[in-house]
């Protein structure tokens, strides 16, 4: 966290164990970040890695995190939810964002769009969720390779929420793929690449 003050990000996604995709992280990191001055943080709501398919009890330790990461004062959440079929679970993700908006977070929805059978459909649905941002890699492996979807992605959002791109945006590839998908922001793992294309990575 306190490489991306330095490096001059203004705000960050807060995980653990990117080896499975990104887990919540433990409270004493969530306490940390809400310690930090001039940077919004936004924290993963994922109990687990693996699917998107949650069962009762991972949903309460979810609206629990949310909680916990509004008392620390962070700026929002990023969440997701999937049915058995692959598409968006509505009914949870619809709670998800009341509970963040009641508590005045922004909420991302994260990459299990990438996991649904029909990404298009799939947006439709987030964008009527009324959430920030959607986190995709277009369905591929990387942005970079999604790249074409992203651009269909952002045409089809016409505003009505933000495409972020995200999976190995490098600062080698950062530039090219803002200018191909028109997007305005880029979610990176790496300081490096808030040096290379600042003002328009997360």
């Amino acid at each position: 966290m306190y490489a991306a003050v330095i490096a001059g990000t203004d705000r960050i996604e807060l995980c653990n164990d990117l080896s499975v995709g990104g887990v919540t992280p433990h409270h004493a990191d969530i306490d940390e970040a809400g310690t930090l001055k001039g940077l919004k943080v936004n924290v993963l709501i994922r109990p687990r890695g693996g699917d998107f398919v949650y069962h009762e009890s991972e949903i309460e330790r979810m609206f629990y995190k949310i909680a916990y990461c509004a008392n620390c004062g962070l700026n929002g959440v990023v969440i997701g939810a999937l049915k058995q079929d692959g598409t968006v679970d509505l009914e949870l993700c619809r709670e998800l964002v009341s509970v963040a908006r009641t508590y005045g977070l922004s909420v991302t929805f994260h990459r299990a769009i990438d996991e649904t059978p029909d990404i298009f459909q799939a947006l439709e649905d987030v964008i009527a969720l009324g959430v920030d941002r959607v986190l995709t890699s277009g369905g591929a492996p990387t942005a970079w390779e999604g790249r074409e979807t992203i651009k269909t992605m952002v045409a089809q959002a016409a505003g009505r929420t933000i495409i972020l791109p995200g999976g190995g945006v490098t600062p080698e590839n950062a530039l090219a793929l803002a200018e191909y998908t028109g997007v305005t922001e880029l979610h990176g793992s790496r300081t490096s690449l808030v040096r290379a294309v600042r003002g328009i990575t997360d």
